[in-house]
């Protein structure tokens, strides 16, 4: 599964460390070669010795190793691997490594790897729910670190909740998809995301409240199971996540134009909030105010139905998901939508003012597909474009 893959594993200061030796045999099992970089912290958990001979590598700790940095040891490490590992991906880490910091061995290293970079979040249930945390882990998974874990479960110091360490067979799972590409590797996936904005003027335009949180997660989530993605982003307020092809638009013809030529692809997720409508005499001139207390008259046409264009096209992906960003009988208008568009799912949420989802960090959808109508638990943007990523590399294969 990992023949002749080179894994640099970087063990971190935790409880958890001790799983690392049973996760350095499994790799060496699957075939692959583990180099090991152990932080001052991390050898406080497991030894150099016990490291070492199980790696059968020289265990890597000082970045002023005057033997190694001969030779710029740092700068090879990093560029050598075919991955980068982080296990126990500690709070302290993942701080680091989201700050851009280089004052140790493990931090250097991950700055100046050109590589892939996995991690296996272990810490307790507090730290991990710190806002500070969460910040972090969100830049990480926007600059593309692929993430596994962490389990929810009894910790070492008692309390009980999210923030274990995976357990060493499903990261041995995830360097192996991350190596090989992951359910969707060599699948295109076409990604939405955003607000349009429809000018009125060259100042002024109509526009919605749309982050593009949600379709930024999912095109993450795609990337990570080894999609191709093109995602294609209105003016959100939330920046691209990297390793994606990114195409920036600003109104909705210009969404239409540039799907159709992304097109074709394997799937479609329409995430993007585009406007319905535009100002079809959107003045080359700021408008100004007359004296006359009269408001200038706009009149509208329709935008064009770049869901329904992609489902009912001659080049459609085998999978079209659309969203429905409804205010009232949300599973009833979702489902109509469904079979006015032509897709094959649509992701429906309720976005009414108290529910706080447009623009929020959080989402509770509901998926509509030929089966009927699945209510997903409100949790993280994240964890929602986790869990259609899975769905949909499930339906693709």
């Amino acid at each position: 599964m990992l023949a002749g893959k080179r894994i640099l594993l970087i063990i971190g200061g935790g409880i958890a460390a001790y799983k690392t030796l049973e996760l350095i045999r499994l790799v060496q099992k699957a075939g692959g070669m583990v180099t090991p970089v152990l932080t001052r912290a991390g050898a406080e958990f497991v030894t150099p010795l016990s490291v070492g001979a199980l790696a059968k590598s020289k265990v890597h700790a000082a970045l002023f190793d005057l033997t190694a940095e001969a030779e710029m040891g740092h700068i090879e490490l990093s560029r050598s691997a075919d991955l980068l590992v982080v296990a126990p991906a500690t709070a302290d880490l993942l701080a680091k490594m989201a700050g851009g910091r280089a004052e140790d061995l493990a931090s250097t290293l991950l700055l100046a790897t050109d590589k892939r970079v996995l991690v296996a979040p272990a810490m307790n249930v507090r730290m991990w729910q710190h806002p500070a945390t969460q910040r972090n882990l969100a830049t990480l998974r926007g600059d593309g670190v692929l993430v596994v874990g962490p389990d929810e479960g009894e910790m070492a110091c008692g309390e009980y909740g999210p923030g274990r360490m995976a357990e060493p067979a499903v990261i041995l799972e995830a360097i192996a998809a991350a190596l090989g590409g992951g359910p969707l590797a060599g699948r295109h996936v076409i990604v939405t995301s955003g607000p349009t904005h429809e000018p009125i003027d060259p100042v002024r335009y109509i526009a919605n409240r749309s982050s593009g949180a949600q379709g930024t997660a999912l095109a993450a989530a795609l990337r990570d199971l080894g999609a191709r993605v093109t995602f294609v982003t209105g003016p959100a307020s939330v920046p691209p996540p990297g390793g994606v092809g990114v195409v920036r638009v600003e109104t909705a013809r210009e969404m239409a134009a540039a799907v159709a030529a992304a097109l074709p692809a394997d799937a479609a997720v329409m995430a993007a909030a585009v406007a319905d409508w535009r100002v079809a005499n959107a003045s080359g001139q700021k408008l100004k105010k007359d004296g006359s207390g009269k408001a200038p008259a706009l009149e509208f046409a329709e935008n064009p139905d770049i869901l329904a264009t992609v489902s009912k096209g001659p080049q459609r992906p085998r999978l079209v998901v659309g969203f429905a960003a409804e205010t009232t009988d949300v599973v009833a208008h979702a489902t109509a939508k469904r079979a006015r568009k032509g897709c094959d799912w649509i992701v429906a949420n309720d976005v009414s003012p108290g529910t706080g989802i447009m623009g929020g960090a959080e989402n509770a959808v509901t998926l509509i597909s030929e089966a009927g109508a699945e209510e997903w638990l409100r949790m993280g943007k994240d964890e929602v474009a986790r869990k259609l990523a899975a769905r949909i590399a499930e339906a693709l294969r």
